[in-house]
């Protein structure tokens, strides 16, 4: 089927992990990408061609989810090792460990003024913290089994999560309490969001469902069907005309939310879609899966209103079909299942502008720092990309065919070039091994400007701090439901009282009725 001008493209892949990409976002000024791995590590790819690629290292087990903050200047992870993970995303790859979850952590996001984190876990816990004062602050727990993913709405005064108890719970951040439940889900709620103006709420499942919430009359307004398995992430545009989805059905699939329609179906992943994402501006979108690459797509469809995109596509052998009368006024919620006219698009160009960048392995070798010391802030990477050559920092570069060579196979076997069967292709093929292993490096261990022992005292007492502030705060949330379970209980004896006493004042005038009744003389 031919192509027009406002199809998605495929823009660039970007190869560097090991394992299954699980979570991918763009920074706020459009020039890099993060993408986080079941390999345990972050990198940070910069968009301009042929500029280089940051891996950060530091997680114990595998990174579940990563955000940036509004201003960019900060990068938040989660991951299954329990912890959370604050990171300066510079060339000295400093981080600062939250702890307080007792199990996984599944997703982490930032407040929209930057200045909280929320974290979903599956110790049945949503969490909130301080950016700035770097710590725990209280505690959500509704939830009955593990909860997949939380997020602020723009204003901040509300956060949505959900969950394996198939839930979708709305918490207000000033009274700490559950506001509403979704229960509509026949299986596990895998990922959930709030549209740009925070009017609406949508939520996806393990069912292949996608249901989108108007949080101003709390009813449900669309309803999609339009994968064969379950959606494992999903972003709206900016604009909240559209929205995208990512499936462990190896597809991205694009809805129109305007005209309530499947539009895009999107082949380019060769194993589940995990995640994806769009960018703040909404023209570009990233997606990553089991194959261990992240794919960048130029958006192009949202340049035009709809209706011209139906135009365009007028000439196309099987032209989409007109929306649902329910679709246009007023909406009812119904189910939107997938058109066989939706346009399939199947990339077979891997990347159409660069090979893939060289990566700095960045990182601490046996612990990290616990702390984001302000006075060792470097400048950001773009301006470290021009000095590196002369700063002397330890360094890997990785060209396109190493990168090949760190994806894994089914079989557990490293891909890579095939040598040739010609004795110098087998020379030149163990040249570039020992080539390799020599430009290995240990991973750049964090500096402290303070002498060790003050430096190590000063940890210890922020740590212990941080454990106070925790325990403060536990202490305060028992407090409160403590006085909720009182106000409880005085409303149920007052309530008790009152029937008492009006069940007394029935049986006394039941006892004088009978006594002024006639005594039978049998």
């Amino acid at each position: 089927m031919a192509s027009v001008l406002d199809d998605p493209a495929l823009e660039r892949h970007f190869k560097g992990h090991k394992d299954a990409v699980t979570c991918a976002d763009f920074n706020p000024n459009s020039k890099q990408l993060a993408s986080g791995s079941v390999d345990k590590s972050l990198m940070i790819w910069n968009l301009a061609p042929k500029a280089r690629a940051y891996r950060f290292v530091g997680h114990q087990d595998a990174i579940t989810g990563v955000h940036f903050s509004p201003s960019g200047n900060l990068v938040a992870t989660s991951s299954k090792d329990r912890t959370v993970r604050l990171w300066t995303p510079s060339i000295k790859g400093e981080s600062t460990v939250f702890k307080a979850h007792t199990a996984a952590v599944r997703s982490v996001a930032f407040s929209h003024d930057g200045h909280r984190l929320v974290t979903a876990s599956d110790d049945k816990s949503v969490k909130v913290w301080s950016v700035h004062r770097q710590c725990f602050i209280y505690s959500l727990s509704q939830h009955t089994n593990w909860v997949r993913c939380a997020r602020f709405s723009p204003d901040g005064r509300l956060i949505a999560s959900c969950g394996d108890d198939r839930t979708v719970r709305l918490w207000d951040t000033s009274t700490k309490h559950c506001i509403n439940c979704f229960t509509d889900y026949g299986e596990s709620a895998t990922f959930v969001d709030f549209n740009s103006s925070g009017t609406c709420i949508a939520s996806s499942g393990a069912d292949s469902s996608l249901k989108i919430w108007d949080l101003r009359t709390n009813k449900l307004i669309q309803h999609y069907q339009v994968h064969s398995a379950g959606i494992n992430s999903f972003s709206f545009h900016p604009s909240n005309n559209y929205l995208i989805s990512g499936s462990s059905d190896c597809t991205v699939k694009i809805m129109d939310l305007l005209e309530g329609r499947l539009i895009y179906t999107l082949h380019g992943h060769k194993g589940a879609v995990i995640t994806v994402s769009f960018s703040r501006l909404g023209d570009l979108f990233a997606s990553g899966g089991a194959d261990g690459q992240v794919l960048m797509w130029r958006t192009n469809f949202d340049t035009k209103s709809y209706q011209d995109v139906l135009q365009q596509h007028s000439r196309r052998s099987s032209p989409d079909p007109p929306p649902h009368v329910t679709d246009i006024h007023p909406r009812g919620p119904h189910l939107h299942r997938p058109q066989p006219s939706a346009i399939q698009i199947s990339p077979k160009v891997a990347d159409t502008q660069s090979t893939d960048p060289h990566v700095i392995e960045l990182g601490q070798a046996a612990h990290s720092t616990t702390l984001l010391n302000a006075q060792s802030h470097l400048a950001p990477m773009q301006a470290a990309d021009n000095s590196h050559h002369s700063n002397g920092l330890p360094q890997r570069h990785v060209g396109s065919s190493r990168a090949e060579g760190w994806m894994r196979d089914k079989s557990g076997g490293r891909e890579g070039a095939t040598a040739g069967s010609q004795t110098g292709g087998n020379r030149r093929g163990r040249g570039r091994r020992e080539e390799e292993e020599r430009g290995q490096t240990h991973p750049l261990e964090v500096l402290s400007s303070h002498p060790s022992c003050l430096g190590s005292t000063l940890r210890h007492i922020v740590q212990q701090l941080d454990i106070l502030t925790q325990t403060v705060s536990v202490l305060e949330e028992r407090l409160t439901l403590t006085e909720d379970k009182l106000k409880e209980c005085l409303l149920n004896q007052s309530q008790l009282l009152k029937d008492v006493r009006s069940s007394g004042g029935r049986r006394r005038m039941e006892s004088e009725e009978t006594d002024g009744s006639p005594v039978d003389s049998t």
